[in-house]
């Protein structure tokens, strides 16, 4: 077997088992890594080396018509700075400490365990990168290890835990899999599951997104599978239910945990039978749609804490998705704070064009317990709040919550005339300043502050105020 990637990829695997070069291949893929070139043939990786210069090689150690060994010597006399790491059965580690003297950079064992592999491979690269000079894989264009990265032209992923993700969502796409995406709240989980749809043969069909947790007990069944006339008094019409609406398209479950426990197994009959009854009915309605769900808490955690069915997760897990938290994304952190920026400015017609450097710094170095929705937010009250042209760390409308103490501790001295109110009265004022800023225009100030207008109506109701 021999496959070169189209792009060019700092990594070459030898390996005289073509299963497990795809294994390999798969791993570093996944976890956001350019795509490797693979050879089983060891008499061929000198004439590769030269060709593309690769950066690093992972050797079998044992290997028919030329040992790991051997062509580890060959590298190292032609190529010094390139790395190679040493594959090798559990009962060789001796000959693989002899390969680190011969000039091999660490070696692995079988069989390998995945995140040893990944670590191992990022730092040989960093030492290649550094020795000469180079960014680690065009860390620059982390998008560029994409097939079709034009396909996510809309989406800032400058950061590679981002990227990874991306390809993720690249891989399953075009397949029928069920998917299960975690994340915190307000990583982006429903913006990836509408990516999936947009990129799958479903894509000219529904994609219909249910809140789970915003669904009362007595009223899931009926939302889901809808209800035939006269099933109970008001049902004055039959009524198709979200699988039916979601026919031939896509199913979104967002906070799936949230399902009452009582109520699994019927969602569990449906995605094994492909079939339903409406409420009142003793027709069956045939199920073609493909589910996409979505949660922020541990379901391994839910499951042991007997709130989630293990066989439901099964059922939906064939693929799986975690979006890291935007700390963890640092260099999506800028981008995605100055689009932001660029749209609110446009929307209230705001003057403030960029970020003050002390800005970006202090973004830099918030923790977003809220993550990208936290971050839209926090610069859409900020472009109200702004006197300048550019966005300070005084317009930004920051959460006191312990992590942010943490963060940034409040020296006391500092102002001991600042107003220490009940939180209810804070929410009420921030509410009524962006009111005010945007000329009372209620569906404008919902927009900017994350809820819905109905949402904001009930809260000014609440504050008891005259018009």
């Amino acid at each position: 077997m021999e496959h070169i990637p189209n792009r060019d990829t700092p990594i070459l695997i030898v390996d005289d088992d073509t299963g497990f070069l795809l294994t390999i291949k798969e791993i570093l893929v996944s976890s956001g890594m350019p795509e490797p070139a693979l050879v089983s043939d060891p008499r061929r990786v000198m004439p590769l080396v030269e060709t593309h210069g690769f950066q690093l090689v992972l050797l079998d150690l044992i290997m028919p018509h030329l040992s790991g060994m051997a062509v580890l010597e060959q590298i190292k006399q032609r190529f010094y700075h390139t790395e190679c790491v040493m594959i090798t059965a559990s009962d060789d580690i001796g000959s693989a400490v002899e390969a680190m003297k011969l000039g091999a950079y660490d070696y692995l064992t079988k069989p390998v365990q995945y995140e040893k592999l990944i670590i191992l491979v990022q730092r040989a690269l960093e030492r290649y990168c550094l020795r000469q000079g180079l960014s680690l894989y065009e860390r620059k264009r982390p998008l560029e290890q994409l097939k079709y990265p034009e396909q996510f032209d809309d989406m800032v992923a400058m950061d590679h835990a981002m990227a990874r993700v991306l390809r993720q969502v690249e891989m399953v796409a075009p397949t029928e899999y069920s998917v299960v995406i975690t994340g915190e709240s307000g990583t982006g989980k429903e913006m990836v599951a509408r990516k999936i749809h947009q990129l799958s043969h479903r894509s000219e069909r529904p994609f219909v997104a249910v809140n789970m947790g915003a669904l009362s007990d007595t009223l899931l069944t009926d939302e889901l599978f809808g209800h035939q006339k006269g099933a109970y008094t008001g049902a004055s019409s039959d009524k198709k239910g979200f699988f039916e609406t979601a026919s031939s398209g896509t199913l979104f479950l967002d906070e799936i945990t949230d399902l009452d426990i009582s109520l699994q197994s019927s969602l569990l009959r449906v995605i094994q039978e492909k079939e339903f009854y409406r409420v009142g009915s003793t027709r069956s309605v045939n199920v073609d749609v493909r589910l996409l769900a979505a949660t922020n808490k541990d379901i391994p955690y839910e499951i042991e804490k007997k709130r989630f069915r293990a066989d439901l997760f099964h059922r939906l897990n064939m693929f799986h998705i975690d979006i890291p938290p935007l700390r963890e994304r640092k260099s999506d952190i800028l981008p995605l704070a100055r689009l932001f920026l660029k749209q609110f400015a446009a929307q209230t017609e705001r003057p403030v064009s960029k970020m003050s450097p002390d800005g970006e710094n202090f973004l830099l170095n918030y923790p977003f317990p809220g993550n990208v929705r936290e971050l839209k937010n926090m610069i859409a009250s900020g472009v109200l709040m702004e006197k300048t042209d550019q966005l300070t760390p005084g317009s930004l409308n920051i959460s006191t919550d312990s992590s942010m103490s943490d963060a940034f501790p409040i020296d006391p001295s500092v102002d001991e005339s600042f107003p220490l109110l009940p939180l209810e009265q804070v929410e009420m004022n921030h509410i009524l300043h962006v009111l005010d800023r945007v000329g009372n225009n209620q569906t404008q100030a919902a927009r900017i502050l994350g809820i819905g207008r109905k949402t904001l109506h009930r809260k000014l109701k609440s504050y008891h105020l005259k018009e």
